[in-house]
């Protein structure tokens, strides 16, 4: 069986490998978009790929032309499949973009707020949902970090899954996160000590990027580490 950590390479050949209910908890923000859904061959096709998406209901107009010509790749909804994986390989899950899927009512979900005002160009809140009984709640916090922080058209706050983490996580458990992206949530992982999580990430390019930014977080939680048991033994 894999060791947890950051892997490139399909999430659904990945859950393959997992007993059910090996994962105490998966915390996923899944593509809603239909993306590739007109994509031929040559410069034509994906131009009207791209005018597709930033057409379509599901995908925000101003994100889409950012992005458009990346995400065309990835930005498609999975289906039942996925999510009968997801549900046999964990126990329970938070899933971003929620309110795009046929999942059952939940009382327990959870709003991103990004403290934008009407004029924001893109979404002013986000919606998980999730397993949970608890009463819904809500997370405020913009967006963007600082400049040269993001990478990845979805990235979320480092800080929105440390706040996940703190009410729904404890320490041991198994965490999973199928479209790891940016590895926002395997950072705040690390940074938690759950030291038992592990990222899927198709993209390569991504991937890379992600691996870097966890391998450098790695270094720093380490070096705390060691700085916090020197002063302990002085």
């Amino acid at each position: 069986m894999m060791e947890p950590g950051l892997y490139c390479m399909d999430c659904m050949e990945a859950m393959k490998q997992f007993p059910d209910k090996f994962f105490d908890l998966a915390i996923v923000d899944p593509p809603y978009g239909d993306g590739n859904a007109k994509i031929g061959v040559g410069g034509g096709a994906i131009r009207r790929a791209v005018r597709q998406i930033q057409g379509a209901s599901r995908t925000g107009g101003t994100w889409a032309q950012k992005y458009g010509k990346k995400i065309i790749a990835w930005d498609v909804a999975p289906g039942k499949e996925y999510f009968d994986e997801l549900f046999r390989v964990s126990r329970d899950q938070i899933i971003w973009g929620g309110n795009y899927f046929a999942l059952p009512p939940t009382r327990c979900f959870l709003i991103w707020d990004k403290q934008q005002g009407e004029n924001f160009s893109m979404a002013m809140a986000e919606y998980a949902w999730t397993s949970f009984q608890g009463n819904a709640k809500i997370f405020r916090m913009p967006p963007m970090g600082k400049p040269g922080e993001r990478f990845h058209p979805t990235q979320k706050p480092v800080q929105l899954y440390s706040w996940i983490l703190g009410r729904y996580a404890a320490p041991g458990m198994k965490i999973l996160d199928t479209h790891a992206g940016s590895a926002s949530s395997l950072v705040a992982c690390r940074m938690a000590g759950l030291d038992q999580a592990w990222g899927f990430e198709i993209d390569s390019v991504y991937y890379e990027k992600a691996k870097q930014r966890l391998d450098a977080v790695q270094a720093q939680v380490m070096l705390c580490d060691l700085v916090e048991q020197e002063q302990i033994s002085l």
